[in-house]
């Protein structure tokens, strides 16, 4: 039985994405997954439910998870049984980004206790009970993982994706002048060089 990998895309993204990395991975198996919800507690409990039912037909999952779905995996799956990960401009530090968001819009934690949701400037909601269980809730993660980390990321700093990496004993790549999106030709053969090192 050919090994496992469950894919799992960032925001605006889709389980279609998935394709890319069958064509480049032949001898796995990839599964896409086609998520619905966007909070963490509603992804939590939707990709336990995935990969159970994935875990039930196939052994020896790892997973390719992208930006945000980085985040959701590592707050789901923690404990569960994946062999490996590999990372794609992850967000490993929630609560920070949404500390940057509001500082961006000018809004303070007070405001948004207040207000419950603020819809920003740049198209963000900033929600309440999203931020208070980020922080009561903090990423541990413990998977043999590598990092895959664009130079000039907007979303998450060199310092803060570095101090992740050694904290979790991950390998980390970096490409220079890469952006948090790997989407241009270049980066994308960068991150299929990058990939086919390990699988």
């Amino acid at each position: 039985m050919k090994k496992t990998i469950l894919y799992i895309h960032g925001k605006g993204g889709s389980a279609k994405e998935a394709n890319h990395y069958q064509m480049l991975l032949p001898n796995y198996h990839i599964i896409g997954l086609d998520y619905k919800t966007n909070t963490p507690w509603e992804t939590k409990e939707e990709f336990l439910n995935s990969y159970n039912k994935i875990a039930k037909q196939y052994k020896n999952i790892s997973i390719i998870a992208n930006s945000i779905g980085a985040y959701f995996a590592m707050n789901a799956l923690a404990n569960t049984n994946i062999e490996q990960a590999f990372f794609i401009s992850p967000i490993i530090n929630m609560e920070k980004l949404i500390k940057n968001m509001m500082l961006w819009a000018n809004i303070t934690e007070k405001e948004l206790e207040e207000k419950k949701e603020i819809k920003t400037s740049f198209g963000e909601v900033l929600s309440w009970q999203y931020f208070c269980y980020v922080r009561q809730n903090p990423v541990r993660w413990e998977k043999p993982t590598h990092i895959l980390y664009g130079e000039k990321d907007s979303l998450t700093d060199t310092e803060t994706i570095s101090s992740f990496a050694k904290n979790i004993k991950a390998s980390l790549k970096i490409m220079p002048k890469g952006e948090h999106w790997f989407h241009t030709e270049e980066q994308m053969l960068f991150l299929d060089n990058w990939l086919k090192q390990y699988l």
